[in-house]
């Protein structure tokens, strides 16, 4: 996170009840320096990330960093509702409109993807079922964005070991898909996803597929297969990068 990044999310909270209603000399720092602190503590991995560490580091005492710690989380997630929301009618047809005219998809209202958010240590309780194929332990998440890389839907919670197709099955947003979706609005995946009335994923041929006569009268030759395949992946890339941003907090 950029210092321009940091300074808006302050921006949000400053005001927050959780800042002013602390007496002493507490009280009297400022909300950005609980940011601060708690962006350390993010971006901290393993015995770095120790609260006692952590204060001589920043010169204040290990129950300072957990207080600073606890409020920033408490007045960030008041706003996660505001932040973080699902585009209404009006703002699905414009994320719709912008992507086809960049990408050439039409209908299409966001973008969607499997991240892991890395733990520190197995969990103790099913500890086996956080670790991933990638040899780590962590927590597997799914982002949904629209074309200017704003997020409209975390899913998260899910063990590290589950697919993403699994984790998508079973979200509120698919199984409650007349509620978050007009007809014939979807959302573009990798090939990790199904395809179905609300999801299109890259296409996919196995290595000893034969593609039915159809299907290659619509679709000329292979290159076509890596054009559409090179859309999906381009118009991803928003995706992608905030997975990386909440990563790396």
């Amino acid at each position: 996170m950029d210092h321009s990044c940091a300074m808006q999310l302050n921006s949000l909270v400053e005001g927050d009840q959780e800042f002013s209603g602390v007496s002493g000399k507490l009280g009297k720092r400022s909300s950005m320096l609980h940011i601060m602190v708690l962006l350390k503590f993010l971006g901290s991995y393993g015995n770095e990330a120790a609260l006692q560490k952590l204060g001589i580091m920043l010169g204040i005492s290990k129950g300072a960093v957990k207080d600073y710690i606890r409020q920033s989380c408490n007045a960030i997630l008041r706003h996660r509702d505001q932040v973080i929301k699902w585009p209404s009618v009006e703002e699905r047809r414009d994320i719709s409109g912008r992507i086809r005219k960049a990408h050439g998809f039409v209908n299409c209202v966001g973008l969607i993807d499997g991240t892991l958010y890395p733990l520190a240590f197995a969990p103790m309780v099913n500890g086996e079922d956080y670790y991933t194929r990638k040899g780590n332990y962590a927590i597997k998440g799914l982002v949904i964005c629209d074309n200017a890389a704003r997020i409209t839907w975390v899913e998260m919670g899910w063990p590290g070991s589950v697919h993403d197709n699994r984790v998508w099955a079973n979200s509120e947003i698919y199984l409650g898909t007349a509620k978050y979706f007009d007809q014939k609005e979807y959302l573009l995946g990798d090939s990790a996803f199904s395809a179905s009335a609300v999801m299109i994923p890259a296409f996919k041929k196995g290595h000893n597929t034969v593609l039915p006569d159809w299907f290659d009268e619509t679709l000329e030759d292979l290159d076509q297969y890596d054009e559409l395949n090179q859309s999906v992946e381009q118009s991803s890339v928003d995706t992608r990068r905030n997975q990386v941003m909440l990563e790396g907090l």
